[in-house]
């Protein structure tokens, strides 16, 4: 595999040029159908060139990674790479955590049946969250996992074969889907069924409170940060109680209609909100870069545009059903939080982070280092943006060397020939 990968990728996870025109010669491609314990079906990619003993998987809960950008260093290094998609991929509506976890379990044990004699988890972004609750609860006796969702759906893990992994990678990872959330979430809003409908001493996109018009940073008083942070986490807060009361109703409808009730029992307990989040799009430390410094640009990952991001169509959490809200986006509610998953841990971890990181920031990466008790634990950093592409015109994505590093890395602690 040669290094000519100098050229700015223009997607993030997954730059299919990026990862398909340097894929080492010799590798071959096998997807692989899969049906999980529960009876639903996903599919994975199987890259690998030789006969590798190890296997480094690729996962995201919401996004299909066939193409991660990782790949052909993976594949550099030795090992065959195993990327795949979650049965709510590309969908919030339905995406509870708990129950996507039955699409890795299907994964790891396809991998194991093939002869894979160690499996490297490498959890990406929102991938991280998702594999290290898996590893949490592999680690369980069965009988102790969680037995319910948070919004009360029975999980069925007591029930599942969930191999456990050898080794765990984490790149730019974030604390969990709903912490990230919780971060980001607007504030100022003052009713859910009104996209404008604001406070304006919450309003982040204000000169009053110290917002400044791009690529000018934001200057944020520290009363205001204080004030903001925890008025986010009051919105989730009733964000969670709407959701449980939407639950409520539904079930107690249905419970209803099979004691004999109303025509109408029965279409109420048939009925599924669709809950819409607007304004997600507000983490302060985007748009004041002297908040938690770091090498980053202006802008989130979504853009440089606050009001596009936070006001449009696209965007974290915009539909979901209550339990997905639960499950995956409240940060009160959700169970896939890094700083409770990672105190499981107990295999050989590297933590990668990009300097420039305008998803996960420095005090966010320190503060999921410190909660891991792995006695072979490493980090390294290289400046880049959350997906390690380069901060300024002309740079070397940090991603090459990150790659590079996690190839090393691997070889060191798992056989890969």
């Amino acid at each position: 595999m040669s290094d000519d990968r100098n050229a700015t990728p223009t997607a993030g996870f997954r730059n299919a040029g990026w990862t398909m025109e340097h894929l080492p010669e010799g590798t071959s491609v096998l997807a692989q159908p899969l049906e999980t314990q529960d009876g639903a079906a996903t599919n994975g990619f199987l890259f690998s060139r030789g006969s590798p003993k190890t296997v480094v998987c690729i996962m995201h809960p919401r996004e299909f990674l066939a193409t991660h950008y990782l790949i052909p260093d993976i594949l550099a290094a030795g090992c065959a790479a195993w990327t795949q998609a979650s049965r709510s991929v590309g969908n919030d509506l339905r995406l509870e955590h708990e129950i996507v976890l039955h699409d890795v379990a299907a994964a790891m044990r396809r991998l194991r049946d093939l002869g894979f004699e160690k499996i490297v988890l490498l959890g990406n972004s929102g991938g991280a969250s998702l594999y290290m609750f898996y590893n949490q609860q592999a680690l369980l006796a069965p009988e102790a996992r969680l037995a319910r969702t948070p919004g009360g759906r029975p999980t069925k893990l007591a029930d599942e074969t969930m191999p456990v992994a050898d080794g765990i990678v984490l790149v730019a990872p974030h604390p969990g889907q709903g912490l990230l959330l919780m971060n980001a979430i607007d504030p100022s809003v003052t009713d859910e069924s009104d996209p404008f409908a604001a406070d304006p001493s919450l309003d982040f996109t204000s000169s009053d409170n110290g917002f400044r018009e791009p690529p000018q940073s934001a200057s944020y008083a520290p009363e205001f940060v204080d004030r903001y942070r925890a008025a986010q986490r009051a919105r989730v807060a009733r964000l969670d109680e709407i959701a449980r009361a939407s639950i409520a109703e539904r079930m107690a409808a249905r419970k209803r209609a099979k004691d004999g009730g109303s025509h109408e029992d029965t279409k109420r307990g048939a009925y599924q909100q669709i809950m819409t989040i607007w304004r997600t799009d507000g983490d302060l430390r985007c748009f004041d870069l002297s908040l938690d410094p770091s090498d980053r640009n202006y802008g989130s990952v979504w853009g440089r545009n606050p009001f596009a991001s936070n006001y449009g169509s696209v965007g974290f959490a915009r539909l979901c059903t209550p339990e997905s809200w639960l499950s995956t986006w409240s940060g009160l509610s959700s169970k896939a939080a890094m700083p409770e998953t990672l105190k499981s841990v107990e295999q050989p971890t590297l933590v990668v982070e990009y300097t420039g990181d305008n998803t996960i920031f420095p005090a966010d990466v320190d503060a999921l280092y410190g909660v891991i008790p792995a006695s072979d634990i490493s980090r390294a950093k290289f400046r880049g943006d959350h997906h390690g592409r380069p901060l300024a015109k002309g740079e070397t994505p940090g991603r090459i060397a990150a790659g590079q590093h996690i190839g090393a890395w691997i070889k060191e602690r798992f056989p890969t020939g």
